[in-house]
């Protein structure tokens, strides 16, 4: 599909480039959401917990089965190490469940606030839990499902769509995605430019916490050594991330969980709006001539919104762009 440009975001006068486009909302912007609370069983032992949100504020327990309020659930797959009530992704709940939508927001293995009982974390290239979430979801008796994704969880959703290709079941309808890293390789080399050193040791501290946390838990199976020495995503990737997960090492991971090399294998359609001046992007993450020989895939790629931001230009709103922007992609508008 052509590349959808220009786009028409436009930022707020105070956030006057991409770091505070990213920090600003991500730290002052506040959105409570009413979330339900749903732990599923994996097939190997583990958990995952569901965080619902249903249209119309109807809510259920676990001694009261969830009953679906809408046709029409969302699926969302957070960012790397976020959850379900970061704000990017609250504040989407929130937007979609006053349109009519119920959303489903599912947490990684060990990112719901209590660690998973595997010796396997999760991966930016890990699909099979996405689709276990689906399978279950499906089972609602949901008319129609949609996909939506933020960074991590963006390529995640990507990879996923183009897996299953043509194959897809025929309720899922469309998929959106935001600020999405689609060249690992090269996003990871991003990170580690001088500017972007903030988020680089951000995800270090929360990453490497985890690990000895489970060391704790495993002793003898999951190893710190040189865990203290690593400095940048991808260090981790190297030693940790990519050998838990057989990988051969960062590059190997790297290069088979891109989603970039997925787009060309989806069938339903799909938007990726991925911000120019985003600090976690590299070049190779606005594929523009790509963009038009694409069937299915529409790309968005704005001057403006750093990573996961999108901040209205009227701060009297309480939306977002990017949550107007879904509700109308996801509504044909």
């Amino acid at each position: 599909m052509p590349l959808i440009a220009p786009s028409d975001y436009r930022p707020p006068a105070h956030l006057w480039n991409g770091h505070l486009q990213t920090i600003i909302p991500s730290l002052f912007r506040k959105v409570e959401v009413p979330y339900v609370r749903e732990r599923i069983e994996t097939p190997d032992d583990d958990f995952l917990d569901l965080d619902w949100s249903l249209s119309g504020g109807k809510s259920s327990g676990a001694e009261q089965p969830l009953i679906p309020n809408a046709e029409v659930l969302t699926i969302l797959s957070h960012g790397l190490e976020g959850d379900s009530r970061r704000q990017y992704l609250a504040g989407m709940v929130r937007h979609l469940t006053a349109s009519g939508f119920d959303c489903l927001a599912w947490h990684y293995r060990s990112c719901s606030g209590e660690m998973n009982r595997q010796a396997r974390f999760y991966h930016l290239g890990e699909t099979s839990d996405l689709r276990f979430v689906i399978e279950y979801a499906l089972q609602k008796g949901y008319r129609h499902l949609n996909l939506m994704g933020f960074s991590a969880g963006g390529n995640i959703t990507l990879k996923y769509l183009g897996e299953q290709g043509k194959h897809i079941h025929p309720v899922i309808e469309k998929a959106v995605v935001f600020s999405v890293p689609l060249h690992l390789t090269s996003a990871s080399r991003r990170l580690e430019a001088w500017d972007s050193q903030i988020y680089n040791k951000r995800f270090n501290r929360t990453l490497k916490r985890k690990v000895f946390e489970k060391a704790a838990i495993m002793p003898g199976v999951i190893h710190t050594d040189g865990l203290q020495k690593v400095r940048t995503l991808r260090e981790f990737d190297n030693l940790f991330t990519s050998r838990l997960h057989g990988f051969r090492d960062a590059e190997d991971y790297y290069q088979q969980s891109s989603s970039l090399q997925y787009l060309d294998k989806i069938a339903i359609p799909t938007l990726i709006v991925n911000a120019k001046n985003d600090p976690f992007l590299s070049r190779e993450c606005f594929p523009e001539e790509l963009a038009q020989q694409l069937p299915n895939v529409w790309m968005e790629f704005p001057a403006q919104g750093g990573h996961c931001g999108f901040a209205p230009a009227d701060r009297r709103k309480a939306a977002y762009w990017s949550e107007e922007r879904a509700l109308r992609f996801l509504k044909g508008d």
